[in-house]
C-alpha cells in the first residue's frame, strides 16, 4: 500500500519528464537522459516512495538527446519509447532490469511519445503537438501517417509561460474514457510557465474535450516551493487510489535540474481527475526523499565488475575508456579538447565531494562541476601539483610531491570552494572559488544540470578510489590549513 499523501518530492536531483508504470504490486519508472550514457536508467518500488535504481536500457549513445520517455508494459512485454536525433525509437525488455534489446527507429518526428491501446487492441503513439500515428501489432513499426488529433487547452493569454508547447501526451483508460494528459507552457522559463492538463474522448479518434478543471497542475506565483510543475503520468495503486507523477524545479536551485514529484488525484462526480492538494501545503521536503547511493569507495558494483548505476558519461565517446582494477576505477586520458567527463547526480542545496586519485602519464585527473562543453569548473592533479580550472584555463598551481592526493569540493548553496590533501595530511584550501547559480538551463540551454565530474585528460590514465558524497560543508578549523 502506498504511504504517499497529498504533494510529495520522490526523487532528488535532475530526474525529469518521469514515466511510470504499475505492473501488479511494481512499479517502474524512467526519466530522460539527454546525452548521459548509459542511458535511460529504471527505477523499481513497491510503494512509490522508496526506489532503487535496476538498470540501464540504453547502454551505447543513440546520436541525440533522449528525452520524455515512455515506458509502458503490454502483454508480458516492457517497451520504452523515445525521441532522439529528430526521430522516435523504441527498445524492449522482458524484465525491467534489462537485458533490453537495440534501439529500434521507428522513423517518425515530433517528440514525447505516449502510448496507448484501444479497445480493439490497435496500437498507437501519440506525441507532441497533438499528433498520433498507429503502430504495427508488435510496436516496432509504424503502420499508418501521422494525423493532429487534438489542439490542447487554450490558457488564459495573461499567465506567464515559456510557450504553449503542447508536449507529452500520456494515455489512460477508465470508466468508458480515454484520459489524455499533457503538458502546456513549457518546461522551463518563468516559474509559472508549465502545466498539467487534461482532455477525454468515449475513441481515441477524438473528439477530445478538455477539462473543466485544467490546470490539473501548475505553479501561481514564484513565492512557491516548486517551479515549472508539470509533464504528468497518472498511476493507480491496487487498491484503487490515483496519482499523478511529474516534475518540477526547486525555487532557488535551477543547478539541481527538474526533481520527481507526486500528487494524490481524486475522481469527481462528473468523470473528471483534480488534485487532490491543489496548493501544496502538504509538500514534503527533498532532503527527506530517495535518491541513488553515491559514494561509492570500489567505484564498481562488484558483482558486475562495472560502474555503478549512478555513473554516465556526457556522450558515448568514452564508454570503452575505463576498467576496473583491484576496485579502482582507471580512466584513459582524453585529449584535452575531449569534453566527456563521468558524472553523477547531486541531490543537495550544500554538499561534499571528494576523490583519491594516481595520475600516469602526462595524464591530469580533475574533480569538477559540470554543466556542458564550455561550463566546467573544479579542481585538478597532474601528478606535481594541485590547481584550480575553469574549463581549459588553469591557476593556482600548488606544489606537491608525486603520489595520489585527496580532492574535495564543497557546494554551499552555490559558492564552491576547492581543496586538497596529499595522504593523510591536513586539507589545505585554494583560493580559487566559484559561484555557480546560473549554472541551468534558462541561462545556458540544453535542460540539463549541473553535475559532479571525473575526468582524464592529456596523455596516460587517472587511477581514481574512495569517491565521498555527503550532504552538507561542515568542516573542523582544525582539519584545514590556507595555502600559502
Amino acid at each position: 500500500m502506498s504511504r504517499v499523501h497529498g504533494l510529495q518530492a520522490i526523487m532528488a536531483g535532475d530526474y525529469p519528464d518521469p514515466s511510470i508504470v504499475r505492473v501488479g504490486l511494481d512499479y517502474y519508472m524512467t526519466h530522460s537522459s539527454f546525452h548521459y550514457t548509459p542511458g535511460l536508467l529504471v527505477w523499481h518500488s513497491r510503494n512509490m516512495l522508496d526506489w532503487k535504481p535496476i538498470g540501464h536500457a540504453i547502454k551505447e549513445h543513440v546520436g541525440g538527446s533522449i528525452m520524455a520517455p515512455d515506458l509502458i508494459y503490454h502483454e508480458g512485454c516492457y517497451y520504452i519509447y523515445f525521441p532522439a536525433g529528430r526521430t522516435n525509437w523504441v527498445v524492449t525488455a522482458d524484465n525491467p532490469a534489462g537485458p533490453w534489446s537495440q534501439p529500434v527507429d521507428l522513423k517518425v518526428g515530433y517528440i514525447d511519445p505516449g502510448h496507448m491501446v484501444d479497445e480493439e487492441g490497435n496500437r498507437y503513439l501519440f506525441l507532441s503537438e497533438g499528433y498520433r500515428i498507429r503502430l504495427s501489432e508488435d510496436g516496432l513499426s509504424t503502420a499508418g501517417e501521422l494525423e493532429q488529433i487534438y489542439e490542447g487547452w487554450r490558457y488564459p493569454k495573461e499567465w506567464l509561460t515559456e510557450g504553449f508547447y503542447l508536449e507529452s501526451p500520456k494515455l489512460n483508460f477508465k470508466d468508458g474514457y480515454y484520459y489524455m494528459t499533457s503538458a502546456q507552457g513549457g518546461t522551463a522559463g518563468p516559474a509559472t510557465s508549465h502545466m498539467i492538463i487534461s482532455a477525454r474522448a468515449k475513441s481515441l479518434d477524438g473528439p477530445w474535450e478538455n477539462s473543466p478543471y485544467n490546470p490539473i497542475v501548475r505553479t501561481k506565483n514564484r513565492s512557491e516551493t516548486w517551479w515549472s510543475k508539470g509533464h504528468g503520468t497518472l498511476v493507480d495503486t491496487p487498491e484503487g487510489d490515483w496519482f499523478v507523477v511529474y516534475h518540477a524545479y526547486e525555487k532557488d536551485y535551477y543547478t539541481l535540474g527538474r526533481q520527481t514529484l507526486i500528487e494524490a488525484i481524486q475522481w469527481t462526480a462528473d468523470g473528471w481527475f483534480i488534485a487532490v492538494d491543489p496548493e501544496g501545503e502538504s509538500a514534503v521536503e527533498t532532503n527527506l526523499v530517495a535518491t541513488a547511493e553515491l559514494s561509492d569507495s570500489a567505484m564498481t558494483l562488484s558483482e558486475s565488475g562495472r560502474l555503478g548505476l549512478q555513473w554516465h558519461f556526457f556522450g558515448g565517446e568514452r564508454l570503452r575508456d575505463y576498467q576496473i582494477e583491484d576496485n579502482q576505477l582507471v580512466l584513459k586520458a582524453a585529449a584535452k579538447e575531449s569534453a566527456e567527463p563521468l558524472l553523477c547526480i547531486p541531490v543537495h542545496h550544500a554538499y561534499t565531494a571528494e576523490v583519491t586519485l594516481t595520475v600516469e602519464g602526462e595524464a591530469e585527473g580533475t574533480l569538477g562541476l559540470y554543466y556542458k562543453t564550455g561550463f566546467h569548473c573544479g579542481i585538478g592533479f597532474n601528478g606535481k601539483e594541485p590547481f584550480a580550472f575553469r574549463n581549459r584555463y588553469k591557476s593556482e598551481h600548488t606544489a606537491l610531491s608525486q603520489g595520489s592526493v585527496t580532492l574535495r569540493i564543497v557546494n554551499d548553496h552555490h559558492e564552491v570552494s576547492l581543496y586538497y590533501r596529499h595522504s593523510i595530511g591536513l586539507w589545505t584550501k585554494l583560493d580559487h572559488g566559484f559561484e555557480m547559480s546560473g549554472f541551468h538551463h534558462n541561462v545556458l540551454g540544453d535542460f540539463l544540470s549541473l553535475r559532479i565530474a571525473l575526468d582524464a585528460t592529456g596523455e596516460g590514465k587517472v587511477t581514481f578510489s574512495d569517491f565521498v558524497y555527503r550532504a552538507g560543508v561542515s568542516m573542523t578549523l582544525q582539519s584545514v590549513t590556507q595555502r600559502g
